[in-house]
């Protein structure tokens, strides 16, 4: 199966790089999944200009999560709006792609380190962090399809955010999910948010892509024929 991925357009902001991205694509994906942050602060105008870039250039299935600047309160008019697009606020979702079961969980994820605001404005933030920990495992514990993917805005892993600023790891992710990762073996984790940091790492056998557009500078390719294997990183 061939999907595509990317995260953090960040509309306006990258917008121009992403229809440049889309254009430079040169397969037809079966599956494209988005890690969030489509948008800048709740721009929902800018989430209409990235929606109708599709059109035309992606002819299949389209899953999201959503990022920090896809704000809380804007989730609910997000996924009536957008309805092509399948949007997972902690939630999980099964596709049949070509005969095969695709199961995907979909989650903004977690912080280390929560930002000053979310410390100051979201109640319990720490818990819901942690929450979010043990729904992303209960959902891979009960998928038995051949292809299960963790579909996260934070990094789930610490490996991935190589070029980073150490010092600033806890404000890119939530290393806990490692564990999860371990011990559910999810055919494949795409996360986003890091902009400056390696584009790939193995949690164990289990490869972890990290799929921001400023990262990369295209489109993610991914190959599960090919890229899935361990040792293997491959971008098409």
């Amino acid at each position: 199966m061939i999907i595509a991925a990317t995260g953090d357009v960040h509309s306006p902001q990258y917008y121009e790089y992403f229809l440049r991205a889309l254009d430079n694509m040169t397969v037809k994906p079966e599956l494209f999944l988005i890690t969030g942050d489509l948008i800048n602060r709740g721009d929902l105008n800018e989430l209409g200009k990235v929606h109708n870039a599709f059109f035309g250039k992606v002819n299949c299935p389209i899953v999201s999560c959503f990022g920090n600047n896809e704000f809380q309160e804007l989730r609910p008019a997000i996924k009536a709006r957008y309805t092509d697009i399948k949007f997972l606020d902690d939630e999980a979702t099964v596709l049949n792609i070509s005969g095969t079961e695709v199961g995907i969980v979909g989650t903004t994820g977690s912080l280390d380190t929560p930002t000053p605001w979310q410390r100051a404005n979201v109640p319990n933030i720490e818990q819901l962090y942690q929450s979010r920990l043990s729904l992303v495992d209960r959902f891979l514990q009960r998928m038995r399809m051949q292809l299960r993917i963790v579909l996260m805005h934070y990094a789930p892993t610490y490996k991935t955010l190589e070029g980073e600023n150490p010092r600033f790891y806890g404000s890119f992710g939530f290393q806990a999910f490692e564990n999860i990762i371990n011990q559910r073996k999810p055919s494949l984790v795409l996360h986003g948010h890091s902009h400056h940091s390696i584009r790939m790492a193995w949690v164990d056998t289990v490869p972890v892509f990290n799929v921001s557009l400023p990262a990369n500078k295209q489109i993610v390719i991914i190959d599960t024929e090919k890229d899935l294997k361990p040792g293997i990183a491959k971008f098409v």
